[in-house]
C-alpha cells in the first residue's frame, strides 16, 4: 500500500518527506519496528515512545507518525517521513483499520456497553446466532473467540491494532457477525475509533473504574459509556437503569429500550426461579412492541434476576436478525459463560456453580440472587486475593457471614502474602457476624469439602476465580480451574460409592 492510502479518518500534516512512499504495516511497539512499517508514536502514563524514535530508525522505519508538539530534530535523516497528529492512539485507530483492509466493515457488529453484564451479554447473543448457523466473532474479557479459536487478551478491549487484527481473522474464517464488549477504557483510550457498530446494547452504569490512569470522575465514566451510542446505526438500552435516559438523550442512533418493570420495546413479564435437576436458572414472558409485535416466553439456563436483564438485552438486538424464536429460546436455555454464575453440576441433591466474583458489591449481588432460589443451605466457598485493600476482605468476610449458612475460607491468588494471613483479614469480617465458617487454606481441598459435606438442598458457591484457569503463588502461575476440581470432586464421590446414581446425584 502507499501510506498516502491510510491517511483517512484522523487530523494529520505533513511535516517532512513524501506520504507517497510504500508501507506494509503499522506498529506501536518499538521492538516491532522495521523497514516498510509506519512507527506510531504516544505519549503514555509510564512512557513517551517519541523517546524510542532513535532506535526505531535504526531498525529500518522510515516513516514515523509523531504527536504534535514533538519537533524534528537537527541532523535529522532526510528520507524520513514525518507526520503529525494531535492524537497518537487515534491515528493508529484509523491507520490499523486501513492497513487491514477496514474488515469491521465486512460484518454485521454488535458493541456492548455497560458496568455489569458485559460478558453474559455478549455470550448469549453469540450463543443465539450460533444456534441460528451463523458464524460469529467475539472479542471480549474472556478473550477473542474466532470459530473454534480463543485467543487470551490483556483488555476487555483490545488495543486498536489487535482489535483490527482480530477482525481480519474472523473475515478470513468467514465470520458474518462480530460481537464485542465496548469497555470505557476502550473508548477512552480510541480503542474502538474508526469502527461503526450497526447495533450497541447498554447494560447498566455504575460508579467503577474511577482513579489514577482510569477515569477522572463517573462524569467522564458515563461519557465514555455513551460515546458508543453516537458510532452506531441502532441503540438498545435498558430502560430501568437510572442513567439510561442521560444516556439516549446524547445518542445519534434509533434507540429501543428493554425492561424488567416498566413498559418498554422489549417488556419482561413476571420472573420464575427454577431450581430442578439438572438445571438452575429462570423462565419469563416478553412481550415485543415493535413491528414485529409478538409475546414469548424465554428459558434461562444461567440463575440470577440481573441474567433476565442480560437475556433480554442479547433477544433485543436478535430480534432484528429475522432468526427463529424456537432457535433463540433453545439457544438461551442451554447458554452457559466459563465463570459467569456457571452451573458446574445440578442434581437431586445439590447444585454447584462457579463465579467471578472478587469484591463486596458483586459477592453480595451473588448471594443475594441465590437466595431466590430457596436453597436448604447456601454454602460459599472463597478466598481473597493478595497485594490487595485489606478492606476487602474484611468486607466479604463479613458479606459471607450474613448472607451465606456456610462459609469454606480458602486460598485464592495469594500473590506474595501468605495464605493464612489473608485468611485472618477475612476472619475479621465473619467475627462481625454470627455466621458460621470453617477454614480449608488448600482451595482443592476446600472444594472437596464442599461436596463430600453436602446435604439434600443445598446450594454450593464457588467465587473469586470464575474463568482463572490458574493460582498465582510467589508471582508463579499454576493451573487451576474451579470448573475441573468440582467435576473431579463429584466423579470421585460417585467412584466411591457416595452418590447412589442419578437418584442422588
Amino acid at each position: 500500500m502507499i501510506f498516502s492510502d491510510w491517511l483517512c479518518g484522523f487530523p494529520w500534516k505533513i511535516l517532512q518527506g513524501s506520504t507517497d512512499v510504500y508501507v506494509a504495516d503499522v506498529c506501536y511497539d518499538s521492538r516491532k519496528a522495521a523497514p516498510d512499517t509506519v512507527f506510531v508514536c504516544m505519549k503514555g502514563s509510564v512512557r513517551d515512545s517519541h523517546d524510542f524514535i532513535p532506535d526505531i530508525l535504526s531498525a529500518g522505519c522510515r516513516v514515523l507518525v509523531v504527536e504534535d508538539g514533538w519537533s524534528i530534530p537537527e541532523a535529522f535523516p532526510a528520507d524520513v517521513t514525518v507526520v503529525s497528529t494531535p492524537n497518537g492512539r487515534q491515528a493508529l485507530a484509523y491507520l490499523a483499520a486501513a492497513r487491514f483492509g477496514h474488515p469491521a466493515e465486512k460484518m454485521i457488529t454488535i458493541g456492548v456497553t455497560g458496568t455489569k453484564g458485559k460478558t453474559t451479554t455478549t455470550h448469549m447473543i453469540r450463543a443465539i446466532l450460533e444456534t441460528c448457523g451463523k458464524k460469529v466473532g467475539m472479542i471480549g474479557t474472556n478473550g477473542v473467540t474466532i470459530a473454534d479459536e480463543t485467543y487470551p487478551t490483556r483488555n476487555t478491549t483490545p488495543e486498536s491494532y489487535e482489535l483490527q487484527q482480530y477482525f481480519a481473522k474472523m473475515v478470513e474464517k468467514g465470520c458474518e457477525y462480530m460481537v464485542m464488549e465496548v469497555s470505557s477504557q476502550g473508548v477512552k483510550m480510541h480503542r474502538i475509533d474508526g469502527i461503526f457498530f450497526q447495533y450497541a446494547v447498554f447494560t447498566n452504569i455504575s460508579p467503577d473504574h474511577i482513579g489514577p490512569n482510569e477515569h477522572a470522575d463517573f462524569d467522564e465514566y458515563l461519557h465514555c459509556k455513551a460515546e458508543l451510542f453516537s458510532r452506531c446505526r441502532i441503540g438498545i438500552f435498558n430502560l430501568d437503569d437510572a442513567h439510561s435516559r442521560e444516556m439516549m438523550q446524547g445518542a445519534r442512533c434509533k434507540s429501543y429500550t428493554f425492561s424488567l418493570k416498566q413498559d418498554a420495546d422489549f417488556q419482561a413479564g413476571t420472573i420464575s426461579y427454577l431450581h430442578e435437576p439438572g438445571f438452575v436458572g429462570l423462565e419469563f414472558p416478553v412481550t415485543v412492541k415493535t413491528d414485529t409485535r409478538k409475546t414469548l416466553s424465554l428459558r434461562v439456563g444461567i440463575p440470577g434476576k440481573f441474567n433476565a436483564y442480560n437475556a433480554l438485552a442479547a433477544y433485543s438486538v436478535c430480534s432484528f436478525f429475522d432468526l427463529d424464536d424456537e432457535k433463540i429460546q433453545e439457544a438461551l436455555c442451554q447458554v452457559r459463560v466459563n465463570g459467569r454464575m456457571e452451573i458446574v453440576h445440578s442434581c437431586h441433591k445439590y447444585s454447584v456453580l462457579v463465579d467471578y466474583a472478587h469484591n463486596a458489591v458483586s459477592m453480595e449481588s451473588l448471594l443475594e440472587t441465590l437466595r431466590d432460589y430457596h436453597p436448604k443451605r447456601l454454602v460459599c466457598v472463597f478466598g481473597c486475593g493478595g497485594n490487595r485493600a485489606k478492606d476487602r476482605r474484611y468486607s466479604m468476610g463479613e458479606i459471607g457471614g450474613r448472607m451465606a449458612d456456610l462459609c469454606i475460607v480458602t486460598a485464592d491468588n495469594s500473590r506474595f502474602e501468605k495464605v493464612e494471613d489473608i485468611i485472618e483479614d477475612i476472619k475479621v469480617g465473619l467475627h462481625r457476624t454470627n455466621g458460621n465458617y470453617i477454614v480449608v487454606p488448600d482451595r482443592r481441598e476446600a472444594i472437596f469439602y464442599s461436596i463430600r459435606q453436602a446435604e439434600p438442598g443445598d446450594m454450593i458457591a464457588v467465587i473469586g476465580k470464575g474463568h482463572e484457569d490458574y493460582q498465582e503463588i510467589e508471582g508463579v502461575r499454576y493451573p487451576f480451574l474451579d470448573r475441573a476440581v468440582i467435576l473431579e470432586a463429584v466423579k470421585g464421590m460417585k467412584n466411591d460409592g457416595k452418590h447412589d446414581g442419578e437418584k442422588d446425584c
